[in-house]
């Protein structure tokens, strides 16, 4: 079911192995699939590829940020002669935080003079631990260009990142150690069009999502997951959502109606719509509801698709579904009342592949 449109799958046949065969089959091909490919075969032969320098002014650069549709962007330091670090869209959130404690009224200077790498010194200053010792900056999470697609997945569910630099194995004459971002998108849908091929051959691919374990399941469900699933309504306030979504390391929340009927999903990202004229600089966050943010989301970039499945849904047909550009979760809903069942999103997909 998606916008009013239901998919029916028909019932494939019975199979003679058990799930927990299937599923280790399947596994294993999948793992087979992944060791013998690498970056290359994922990374477009041509893309565009922004790269924020990190003395550029905070506000400057979630300005291109949001112009761009970027979520994260690579940050180049002159000094080091090399790509140092992100900048994101959790980091627009914590210096909106930041301005917003402070006892004088909300204002740009900060965002106006404070280049990037300030900030993200004083960022580490600011949320330190809880002892008010400064978090130490770690080395920049990356993976090179020879690595298989098994160790590039891994990186990226193992730090808990939504995408990883890859760098050159071999430096070139160009200077610039960065070939592209690796995302899990992009594994999958490289790994989509493998299975394409062999698709008769994996029958786990065919099975219901309720005979699978994988997602993020609502307790009245009867299923257990290692995530809490979460909701919220649309007259929540704004600061409850981006403390979830910054607490449980998640991208997303269902958006829900008084009935727990799905009516959006709120993601991390939506937060740079607050770039746009500088719409940060005269809201206070604690005011804020859900509904009054997605109402400037929607100003920005107009209504958007909530892309859904139902427990009967084929892994297959999710799998194709998340693989589509731009798509990072899919909101598992009760056929007849929209009713909010379940999540699945990239890593669940990944963490249950390799798993």
């Amino acid at each position: 079911m998606d916008e009013g449109t239901i998919f029916t799958t028909m019932p494939p046949e019975p199979s003679s192995q058990n799930p927990g065969m299937q599923i280790a089959v399947f596994r294993h091909g999948i793992s087979g699939i992944l060791l013998h490919n690498t970056i290359y075969d994922v990374v477009p032969l041509s893309s565009k590829l922004a790269i924020l320098d990190a003395q550029l002014p905070v506000k400057q650069a979630f300005k291109i940020m949001h112009d761009e549709g970027l979520a994260l962007v690579p940050l180049w330091d002159d000094h080091q002669g090399t790509v140092t670090g992100m900048l994101t869209a959790s980091d627009f959130v914590l210096m909106l935080r930041k301005l917003q404690r402070n006892i004088r009224a909300l204002g740009n200077e900060e965002l106006e003079m404070h280049p990037i790498s300030a900030w993200k010194e004083a960022k580490l200053q600011f949320y330190g631990g809880p002892d008010g010792a400064a978090i130490q900056r770690r080395p920049l999470i990356h993976v090179k260009d020879s690595d298989n697609l098994v160790d590039v997945a891994l990186t990226i569910i193992r730090n808990e990142i939504s995408s990883v630099p890859i760098f050159k194995s071999l430096p070139d004459s160009s200077g610039m150690p960065l070939l592209n971002l690796a995302t899990l998108q992009g594994i999958l849908k490289f790994l989509c069009s493998k299975l394409q091929e062999q698709a008769e051959g994996y029958s786990l691919l065919h099975n219901q999502l309720v005979n699978i374990p994988i997602g993020t399941w609502s307790p009245h469900t009867g299923r257990t997951s290692n995530r809490q699933l979460r909701t919220l309504r649309l007259s929540s306030p704004l600061n409850s959502c981006l403390d979830l979504l910054l607490q449980d390391r998640v991208s997303s929340i269902p958006i829900v109606d008084d009935n727990g009927s799905l009516r959006d999903v709120y993601s991390l990202s939506d937060i740079m719509a607050l770039a746009k004229n500088d719409v940060y600089a005269r809201i206070e966050l604690e005011q804020v509801t859900v509904q009054n943010a997605l109402d400037v989301q929607y100003q920005v970039q107009g209504r958007r698709q909530c892309h859904t499945c139902l427990q009967t849904s084929t892994l297959l047909e999710v799998l194709e579904e998340l693989s589509i550009p731009g798509v990072r979760r899919v909101v598992v809903i009760e056929q007849s009342t929209r009713f909010v069942e379940g999540i699945i999103s990239l890593r669940d997909i990944f963490t249950f592949l390799l798993g």
